[in-house]
Formats: C-alpha cells, structure tokens, sequence
C-alpha cells in the first residue's frame, strides 16, 4: 500500500519531482506558445493555477456524487466555469495581458494539466490536500514557464519584462539603457529566432533533460523489447478486448517508438 504523503510533499512534489511541464511533460501547447517573454508566463501561469486550485476544490468535493460514467464532462463543465471567470477578469483588470495570450487563455479549458489533476488526484483525494496540490502543480507550471520564458526573451529580444500583469519593470529600466538592449549594449545582437517555435522547442526539450533522471541506453531498448513482446499478438484480441484495455494501442506504439537493434 502506497504511503500517504503530507500537505508539504503532496504542495513540493509538483515543483521538480511531479513538475508537469519539465517532468509529466503536459501543457506543453500553452508552455511553447505564450512563453515569449515573462510578463506572459507569469500571467498564464497565475490564470491555470487558480482555475487548477478552485476546479480540484470543487471536483474533490463532489466526487461521490458525480456518476462515474459522465465524470470527464463533468470535470470539463467545471473547469470552463473558471476558466469563464478568470477570462472576464483578465480583460477586465489586464486587456493588454488578454490579448497577448489570446485564444490560449480560454483553451485552458482542455489543459491537459487541469484534467490531469481533476482525474488523477482529486477524485480520490480529500478537499484540502486537493488544493494543496492544485497549488504545487500551479507554481510549478509558473516556473517552468518564467524559466523558458527568461531564455527565449532575453536572447530574442535583448531584454526581461520583469511585470507582473502590466505592473513592474524591465532590464533596459533598471540599467537606464533607454531604447537599447541588453544584448546590443555589450555589443552583440538579438537573435530574434528565440521567440519563433523552433527555439521553444529546444529550450523546452534542454529543460526537461535536466530535470529528467539518466538512464541506460540498452536498459531502455530491453525495456522496449519486453514490452513489446509481453504485448498480445492483434490477431489473438477480440474486439471486446481491445475496447477494455484503453492502454493497449498506446503501449504498442511506445514499444514501437523505441529504436533498437
């Protein structure tokens, strides 16, 4: 039986052990694309923690009286709801933040972040360690976004917006540079190709390696092998057998995905 963790783990676990972005590797639609500068990070991330921390409340609330059968819709409609308050409120109190996160800021609604918790943790956890996690997992995401978000700014732009929603400075303010940047003060250029996707990518991906634990490479390809074929055979399944196992085409193709010799 799994050892019951405090209020500390289940709130520390979603900062590096459990971090969803760097090491679940979920988000990662909104962690690419909003992460062009930290004034942006900050905001999405402040908007998915507290939809995160209400929707866990309120899921872990009613999970004895949600019907097992229409559980997801019922996460999704709960979830859509602060998502439907935190969007009014940002283009109440911050128009500019609202519209440079654009359509990224409701689709928090199918964050897979969100979801994830609804279903993984709050529907078998209490009210209390629910929010406690919801508030782990959402500083987590707020950091693994500032930090892709302070190596695609700076090295595209020359610069840091250290705001949070409108509120705040910037590198070129604190150094009294005026309108140069950083990067063109010490006598280099900015490489504007950093707030592109392709540098997202690879920022996001140099993260994640660090995060992640070093495995043996032949581990992993004898890992695939068994795996592989430990899997039945899809001529030996009958039809009500692939539709019980939900993990089965997924665990051949990640098999498959493996390259080994």
């Amino acid at each position: 039986m799994a050892e019951k963790k405090t209020l500390g783990q289940e709130f520390s676990k979603g900062l590096i052990k459990e971090n969803p972005v760097l090491r679940l590797v979920l988000g990662t639609c909104p962690t690419l694309a909003v992460s062009t500068s930290i004034e942006n990070a900050i905001g999405m991330g402040i908007a998915a923690t507290i939809v995160l921390i209400c929707s866990n409340i309120v899921i872990s609330a009613l999970r004895k009286v949600i019907p097992n059968k229409v559980r997801i819709p019922c996460y999704i409609v709960v979830i859509a709801a602060f998502v439907t308050i935190v969007q009014l409120v940002v283009k109440a109190f911050a128009p500019s933040l609202d519209e440079a996160l654009g359509i990224y800021l409701p689709l928090i609604v199918v964050n897979c972040i969100i979801l994830g918790r609804a279903e993984g943790f709050a529907n078998k956890n209490g009210v209390v360690a629910s929010a406690v996690d919801g508030i782990g997992m959402g500083v987590g995401f707020t950091i693994a976004l500032t930090l892709m978000a302070a190596i695609r700014e700076f090295f595209g732009s020359g610069n840091l917006t250290l705001k949070v929603i409108g509120y705040g400075t910037t590198l070129q303010d604190v150094f009294k540079l005026g309108e140069t940047d950083i990067l063109t003060a010490i006598g280099l250029e900015p490489i504007l190709i950093f707030i592109l996707a392709p540098p997202s990518v690879s920022s996001w991906l140099v993260q994640t390696g660090l995060q992640s634990p070093r495995a043996n490479p032949r581990q992993s390809s004898r890992a695939a092998k068994i795996a592989l074929w430990q899997l039945p055979a899809p001529s030996k399944l009958t039809e009500r057998s692939v539709l019980n196992n939900d993990n089965y085409r997924f665990s051949r193709h990640f098999a498959r995905s493996y390259h080994y010799q």
